[in-house]
């Protein structure tokens, strides 16, 4: 492990073939304490210099990678969008733990996007979907620079997903340990948990028939924003599961962008 670099320093940038006109695709390896994580970039070439959007993945290993379609959807919406794999993932260094010292891999690409010539100074929104929910949560808590976070499909509470998903346990078990004897890890990756720390506003988008992530997460984290007094929106998607369809996809997109949009400019107002 070499560890001269700072974090978040850009080490490579490979193009890609891009399918979509208009916006570039590129591989990106950057360092993250230490170690070389790799990730896609998409740069909408008509609108450089623009605002930087990081998407936090789901899934773990191969399962849940960026697809570079959904990547490409949203840059062409006029953000620079970075996806970063996470440490272990695509020929990275390191190992993937689900939320562990991986989570700083979210706070290094922000560090990382702002660096980059074609992104223009500011906070940079996360997407979360999924596991990268949580994950997205977790930079905005520890990360400077995070602006507002979608949390798409998000996981709010581990202990629930354990209960629920008796096809991750085993996963779970070895990754993050047992719910009884590791009640921190499962807590540190539960935002219904520290909620007060939460202090950028967030957008909660949910399919109503999602069985991988259960639409009571969704309800569960936006019962907690209310209380704690933070400032949130809830979007349900009657009849749509984990992943929507490329229509329905787009027009939660749209309103997920129009959303973010407003709230950068409400920060720009603001500081």
């Amino acid at each position: 492990m070499d560890t001269e670099w700072a974090s978040g320093t850009l080490l490579e940038r490979e193009a890609l073939n891009s399918r979509k006109p208009g916006v570039l695709l590129y591989m990106l390896t950057y360092a993250s304490d230490g170690l070389k994580v790799k990730g896609y970039l998409a740069v909408p070439e008509a609108a450089v210099p623009c605002r930087a959007l990081i998407f936090c993945r789901g899934g773990i290993r191969k399962v849940g990678m960026p697809r570079k379609r959904r990547i490409m959807s949203m840059a062409a919406r006029g953000y620079v969008v970075f996806a970063p794999f996470y440490r272990g993932n695509m020929g990275g260094e390191g190992r993937d733990e689900f939320g562990g010292e991986d989570r700083y891999d979210i706070c290094h690409a922000i560090t990382l996007v702002q660096s980059l010539p074609e992104v223009k100074p500011g906070p940079v929104p996360l997407i979360g979907f999924s596991r990268g929910g949580f994950m997205a949560l977790l930079a905005a808590k520890q990360c400077e620079g995070a602006g507002p976070v979608v949390f798409w499909g998000g996981v709010s509470d581990l202990f629930a997903t354990y209960e629920e998903r008796v096809d991750l346990r085993r996963m779970l078990k070895r990754v993050v340990g047992h719910p009884r004897k590791d009640e921190e890890a499962y807590k540190s990756r539960s935002p219904v948990y520290w909620i007060q720390e939460i202090h950028v506003p967030v957008l909660i988008v949910h399919g109503t028939e999602d069985t991988l992530v259960s639409v009571s997460h969704a309800w569960t984290l936006a019962e907690g924003l209310k209380q704690a007094g933070k400032p949130y929106k809830i979007e349900l998607y009657e009849g749509l599961g984990h992943r929507f369809p490329r229509k329905s996809d787009e027009q939660a997109l749209d309103s997920a962008f129009a959303w973010i949009t407003n709230k950068l400019e409400q920060m720009d107002i603001t500081y």
